[in-house]
């Protein structure tokens, strides 16, 4: 996994919190980077790195940028365990870097959109690093299966919101309503939010953009 971008906006002050912001299948970081310009905050730091170049079986084995493999796209499909693991470790390590900058971990909000919001969700729910919420956009629950009752770690408490277009044809908005069901078995229930958006595709309009903002800015408000 390539370095992550650097934070975006003003360094008027020095940063206090962190969003670590997972792209999508074929994407890069830099489309998310400059739309967190557009919303961020002077005490935030926005971190979105790019994902490695590899083969995905979805895509007729054809070498993009993903974070692991997509065999399919139905609840049903085999999934990259082994992909998914490793990505999830790559994750805990950018988390921990932060740490090491002096960011705490309950000062880092995980997001991600598509793929990268599964990634985002997996990583909060097996961390033992503490983190203020997750906001995961268009997309499901990896290795769902594997989640039996209620999380024992440290992010039971966890702040989660999840969004997704009522229009997605790539992602059904039936596989985001089961998984944020599944979430409520998983975490306090009262701290999941799932919102969907009439009309909405794949895609991030402004409107989702402003919830994650008041998202952001509630979970993460200035030190002084």
């Amino acid at each position: 996994m390539s370095a992550p971008l650097p934070a975006i906006g003003p360094a008027a002050r020095k940063a206090t919190a962190a969003v670590i912001f997972l792209h999508g299948l074929r994407d890069t970081g830099h489309g998310w980077a400059e739309a967190f310009a557009g919303i961020g905050n002077s005490h935030v730091k926005y971190i979105c790195p790019h994902g490695p170049v590899r083969p995905v079986t979805l895509n007729m084995n054809m070498a993009m940028p993903t974070w692991f493999d997509i065999i399919g796209l139905s609840p049903d499909s085999q999934e990259d365990e082994p992909g998914i693991k490793h990505a999830t470790e790559c994750i805990k390590a950018l988390i921990d870097q932060e740490v090491k900058n002096g960011i705490p971990s309950n000062r880092i909000i995980l997001g991600g959109f598509s793929q990268g919001g599964a990634l985002s969700l997996y990583t909060a729910l097996t961390t033992q690093q503490k983190l203020a919420g997750v906001t995961a956009l268009s997309c499901w629950l990896p290795l769902r299966a594997s989640f039996q009752g209620p999380i024992c770690g440290a992010n039971r408490d966890i702040s989660i919101l999840q969004c997704h277009g009522d229009s997605d044809p790539l992602v059904a908005v039936m596989f985001g309503s089961l998984t944020a069901e599944k979430l409520k078995t998983l975490v306090n229930l009262v701290n999941v939010t799932f919102k969907t958006y009439e009309g909405m595709m794949h895609n991030s309009p402004h409107q989702e953009m402003m919830d994650v903002k008041q998202f952001i800015d509630k979970l993460l408000p200035p030190m002084d």
